[in-house]
């Protein structure tokens, strides 16, 4: 594996087996392609597309028509998620199967921890 910490320049000070102790108010958010979508990536293998991240979505943004490639979790720490099969509010978690496809949206806009096994794959 090649886990990393994207955009943590002090990452690679520290020995391979060292604990990551990731400052994530230094990590910048990064645009999505899809309007008012921003990420921070906590941690990611490029090679199998392990990836942990901090989503923040503006209100009213949407992530459109997308599959789970591999199981997805996501934990909402402030706002709501929407989707045609129900919602997540904060404090809230829900986790999808691999192959599960839907559009989610932030009507009052959200903060998510976000883990994939693989990334999504968007229609």
């Amino acid at each position: 594996m090649a886990l990393a910490t994207p955009d943590w320049k002090e990452e690679s000070a520290l020995k391979p087996l060292s604990s990551r102790y990731v400052p994530i108010d230094s990590l910048p958010w990064k645009p999505t392609p899809f309007p008012g979508v921003d990420m921070k990536i906590l941690m990611e293998d490029r090679e199998t597309g392990l990836m942990t991240t901090l989503t923040r979505m503006a209100p009213g943004a949407v992530l459109p028509l997308h599959q789970h490639v591999q199981v997805e979790q996501s934990y909402i720490i402030e706002g709501r998620l929407v989707d045609d099969e129900g919602e997540v509010r904060a404090g809230g978690y829900v986790w999808r199967p691999s192959g599960n496809t839907h559009t989610a949206h932030a009507p009052e806009g959200a903060l998510i921890l976000g883990m994939f096994l693989k990334p999504n794959r968007f229609l």
